[in-house]
């Protein structure tokens, strides 16, 4: 007997607390590299990859063989109780990738908010302060600490109450916004004489390249300024990689196209190919501040996570998906450029992004940047309708971003090119 989308919506809606949203009314089966069939049959391109987490795809062979293997040795000992190699492994291989000189460490947590928060606990225990800054239009979680970090009240912060204090936040700069980088650094100083003395601020938290936000690349302009104000008052710097980390960008961090070194880097999403796992990167010294039995969690650096992400980091860099992710990136660009060009589809503007964190905006009229997120809305639907699996974002909600795997084959890539393109027109 066929199970149909519908009635797994109505066990999901009986069952299932209307807080977590689902984009998609569909429901997976099963899932290959950057395709999905629903449990009525249906076939999905992929251009969503479980919001970034499936840069090397869905059920990778070499991914899947090294859970299997780790599987039948053990599942689960607590890392704090009993210790096993493949969390020690990971770290060194990550100590080693790590965008900044000097020796690293790192922790493994479970989920990217915790990641965040660990890096925020790490930043306050070394510096002894409690101030921390982020941005407009960032996304750095949903639990309280996170909530009140992420710079965007619908849907994350309304009804939940005050943030916890110690939280600040700036202008991102976004010039079609009407947010310049000098306008950004002129918000922080004046932060600086209001609000909050540089002596008592433990961190500047940011996303190299905003995501729920709407895929805006933080301007090394502004990575630089950063990087001077916390050398200065004796901030530390954190690099929010959650969604940007892994080849995603291009670079296998998003920072590193901005030349600048952080202090700390938060990581999740694409590190363990599906499987749940997060973790902090950090320069030893500060990494080693806080006390023993201050971080980490009874599931953090779960074994069969780690050994997935040993193997999504093989993956990497055997199918040099780094430059597999530019490879993409121009390629969907190309075609994006040449959809925006008709007269047929929905107006489009300001097609961004770097590597394969590529995005673009739905707006009401073509020359104009004035955002349209019921349009956005339509062309996630119709692209649903149509076999592509597709995510919009932004501060406004008009944002569509596109976050195929990266390793993606060519005649698949273009088939969902195609499908994004129908729908565009569809939609108008």
């Amino acid at each position: 007997m066929t199970m149909l989308n519908a009635d797994l919506l109505l066990r999901r809606t009986a069952a299932v607390p209307r807080g977590v949203a689902n984009a998609t009314p569909v429901y997976a089966a099963r899932a290959l590299n950057a395709e999905i069939w629903d449990v009525e049959g249906k076939h999905y391109v992929d251009f969503a990859a479980g919001i970034a987490v499936l840069n090397t795809g869905h059920c990778h062979p070499k991914v899947i063989a090294a859970a299997e293997a780790q599987l039948k040795r053990y599942t689960h000992t607590a890392f704090q109780v009993m210790a096993y190699e493949p969390y020690i492994e990971l770290a060194e291989c990550l100590n080693k990738l790590a965008p900044f000189s000097g020796p690293a460490k790192t922790i493994f947590v479970t989920t990217g908010a915790e990641a965040v928060e660990n890096a925020i606990k790490i930043a306050r225990h070394h510096t002894r302060r409690p101030g921390v800054i982020a941005f407009t239009g960032a996304f750095h979680g949903r639990t309280t600490l996170t909530m009140g970090l992420t710079g965007k009240v619908e849907p994350y912060k309304a009804g939940f109450g005050p943030s916890l204090p110690g939280i600040y936040h700036v202008p991102f700069p976004v010039p079609h916004h009407g947010v310049t980088v000098e306008d950004s650094l002129k918000a922080l100083a004046y932060l600086f004489k209001v609000d909050i003395e540089p002596a008592q601020v433990a961190a500047i938290i940011i996303e190299p390249v905003q995501g729920e936000g709407g895929f805006h690349p933080a301007p090394p302009e502004l990575m630089h300024a950063l990087r001077d104000l916390c050398d200065r008052h004796g901030m530390l710097l954190i690099a929010d990689e959650v969604q940007a980390g892994f080849g995603r960008t291009g670079k296998m961090f998003g920072i590193e196209h901005s030349g600048v070194e952080p202090d700390l880097i938060s990581i999740a999403k694409s590190l363990a190919g599906g499987f749940p796992l997060s973790g902090v990167i950090g320069r030893a010294s500060i990494m080693d501040s806080p006390l023993p039995g201050t971080l980490g969690g009874t599931y953090g650096g779960n074994p069969v996570a780690c050994a997935a992400a040993l193997a999504v980091l093989d993956v990497i860099a055997e199918e040099k998906l780094v430059d597999r992710a530019n490879a993409i990136g121009a390629r969907v660009k190309e075609k994006l450029q040449a959809i925006q060009a008709r007269n047929d589809v929905l107006p489009m503007a300001d097609i961004r992004g770097p590597g394969a964190m590529v995005a673009f905006e739905i707006v009401k009229a073509r020359g104009s940047m004035e955002p349209d997120a019921d349009a956005a809305k339509r062309v996630t639907a119709k692209a649903l309708e149509n076999g592509l699996v597709v995510l919009s974002c932004g501060v406004f909600g008009n944002v569509i971003r596109l976050l195929m795997p990266l390793t993606t084959p060519d005649a698949v890539l273009d088939e969902g090119l195609r499908r994004l393109e129908k729908s565009l027109a569809d939609a108008v």
